[in-house]
């Protein structure tokens, strides 16, 4: 199984999330903390700059951060929204198994 993972943001910092990392470093970190977790096939972290969609989907979701002013980054995994501002690893994962995505045993075993 391997599962998209979108990271929606821009250049520029939101007002709000001026101490937090960027949306870009948000993509690059989750890449590691869930390659570690999962392995590194079954996922795949995507970042789009929502000022300047590259896809269809990519600019609807541009629609949405700016018409209902959703933080960024904003973290969608199959067209749900499961992180926004400063995305929580907690709720990632809950996502992430509640679709089938099993953590490998080294990674289960390190965190206990």
């Amino acid at each position: 199984m391997s599962v998209e993972i979108k990271v929606f943001g821009t250049e520029q910092l939101c007002a709000s999330c001026v101490n937090l990392p960027s949306a870009k470093e948000t993509a690059d970190w989750l890449q590691a903390a869930l390659s570690r977790k999962y392995g590194g096939e079954s996922i795949r972290i995507t970042y789009s700059d929502f000022q300047q969609p590259q896809t269809e989907d990519d600019n609807i979701w541009a629609g949405r951060i700016i018409e209902e002013d959703l933080w960024y980054p904003l973290v969608v995994i199959s067209g749900e929204i499961v992180g926004e501002g400063n995305p929580k690893l907690k709720d990632i994962h809950a996502k992430l198994e509640s679709m089938g995505l099993k953590p490998l045993a080294a990674a289960t075993e390190s965190e206990a």
